[in-house]
């Protein structure tokens, strides 16, 4: 019996319980787009770090048994999608499962959840950073945060006023370790907020929207989410970007409506039936 019948994504990330970020928006929107989301989880939290005060539960020493039961299974994935990684050891672990299963028709997106707002998050030690360099080599698309993107391409950050020469150098760095094609979010002006994406060298295009609401837990997950369903559903690149950053907005705009703390994400249930 075969259990590769319909697409599938194998979906490598934290479950927090509350808070929607990670596997609690991802999944049910790669669901939705039609692609079966496998877990392997990083971590279990309660709630995400982004509250005072949270339990979890790391979930190196399972991964690997995750693994070795799916091996069993014979199961292959259209995609891999990676976010949050704990420690060097995930990170280790990801590409030993990247190296398994891993095939042909196989598409890679990385989302390397290093840090925002210029600083990388305190989990995150030397280590890790180089670590993560080293995994950017397997993605097919790389979805960083400008922070995360400068992080990666030992770059100076900057919240804002970046020329496209500066972009471009961000662009080629990243390219240099070994990633395919490359959209970094984040690029924040006064009425705007901007995706820059690369799909090949020497090329860079500017996808702008007006920014809206407050900066809210989650959305860089349903962001990646969006673009590792389309990829494996076959869409282009520049349209999977430019539906992603329309369905955060969205989702965004229903939440500031609905008045929902900060902390708790947002409300994408309300707006996923416009999600195609």
């Amino acid at each position: 019996m075969s259990h590769n019948k319909q697409k599938k994504i194998a979906i490598i990330n934290d479950i927090s319980g509350f808070g929607r970020c990670s596997v609690a928006v991802s999944l049910p929107v790669i669901s939705h787009m039609k692609v079966q989301g496998c877990v392997l989880p990083t971590a279990v939290f309660s709630n995400h770090t982004g509250f005072p005060s949270y339990y979890y539960e790391d979930y190196t020493a399972h991964m690997p048994r995750f693994m070795e039961e799916w091996k069993k299974l014979g199961l292959r994935f259209e995609g891999i999608a990676s976010g949050f990684l704990g420690s060097a050891a995930q990170i280790h672990i990801v590409s030993e499962f990247i190296r398994q299963f891993r095939d042909a028709r196989t598409k890679v997106i990385l989302d390397p959840v290093m840090g925002e707002n210029g600083k990388a998050y305190p989990t995150y030690t030397e280590e890790m950073c180089d670590k993560m360099k080293e995994l950017v080599q397997y993605a097919d698309i790389l979805t960083p945060n400008v922070t995360e993107a400068c992080m990666l391409a030992d770059m100076p950050y900057k919240a804002s006023g970046w020329s496209k020469g500066e972009l471009h150098g961000i662009m080629e760095r990243l390219r240099e370790l070994g990633a395919g094609k490359i959209v970094v979010s984040g690029l924040t002006s006064d009425s705007f907020i901007t995706n820059a994406i690369s799909e090949r060298p020497g090329d860079l295009r500017l996808l702008r929207q007006k920014r809206v609401g407050k900066v809210r837990s989650g959305t860089g997950d349903i962001f990646s989410a969006v673009i590792a369903a389309d990829c494996v559903n076959g869409a282009g690149f520049e349209e999977s970007v430019r539906k992603a950053a329309a369905f955060v907005r969205d989702c965004i705009l229903v939440t500031e409506k609905l008045d929902i703390p900060e902390t708790d994400g947002v409300c994408f249930e309300e707006v996923l039936y416009k999600l195609k």
